[in-house]
């Protein structure tokens, strides 16, 4: 990379990072007041509760690609062993301890080898995979959900995304994101942000003759 691209990269970070600190500042407000049964419900991510899903996001605030990279190998290139392993790292012994450890990473810039555009998604998604559960609302700043659906619609890096839209035209009907061309898909860019990384629940908000072809990429994966 040369060093003008290398300065281009650090220049888009600095621009993201102000969104994912919003972003995590916001989350934790949101859980500031969950019960006990409430921490314990199931995310949207498979297998994970709301409170695991969270420890997750102050484990990938925690870690560089140095501990990522040491991670990757003690777990013999396990990357699901590794993802549960930093997890448990990080839920500590009550609810409370576990939104505490992540109220303290909220400004954290630590991040694995990954663009910061990547960790800002990241912070979107897994905040509403804590927050659909739980029926809570969160009126995202447009500007940033249309920078985080035009990274998706670009890259397979991390989550399967790209190749979940092949042949379907996205089109947001709350702001500026537009992609790809064949059968239509339209609605919140939130709602296409989560459906584009697999969350099936998030078709029920989408329009169009696409849809149905996305739930299905989504229920497969």
């Amino acid at each position: 990379m040369t060093d003008h691209n290398m300065t281009a990269d650090r220049d888009r970070g600095a621009g993201v990072w102000p969104s994912i600190r919003a972003e995590r500042a916001a989350l934790a407000a949101d859980l500031g007041h969950l019960t006990t049964d409430e921490w314990a419900t199931p995310s949207l991510c498979s297998g994970l509760t709301v409170r695991e899903v969270l420890a997750h996001l102050t484990a990938s605030a925690s870690l560089n690609t140095v501990r990522w990279l040491a991670g990757v190998i003690r777990c013999r290139f396990d990357f699901d062993k590794q993802v549960a392993m930093r997890l448990a790292e990080h839920l500590g012994t009550t609810p409370d301890e576990t939104l505490e450890r992540f109220r303290h990473v909220v400004p954290s810039r630590t991040k694995p080898a990954l663009p910061a555009i990547a960790v800002l998604g990241e912070t979107i998604v897994h905040g509403e995979d804590i927050r659909r559960p739980l029926d809570i609302r969160r009126d995202y700043p447009i500007e940033v959900v249309t920078q985080v659906a035009e990274y998706y619609r670009g890259t397979d890096l991390v989550v399967v995304a790209k190749g979940r839209i092949g042949g379907l035209k996205l089109v947001a009907d709350d702001g500026p994101f537009t992609s790809g061309s064949g059968l239509l898909v339209s609605g919140p860019t939130m709602a296409l942000v989560m459906a584009m990384t697999g969350r099936a629940a998030y078709c029920d908000d989408l329009d169009g003759e696409g849809v149905e072809l996305l739930r299905s990429r989504c229920e497969s994966a």
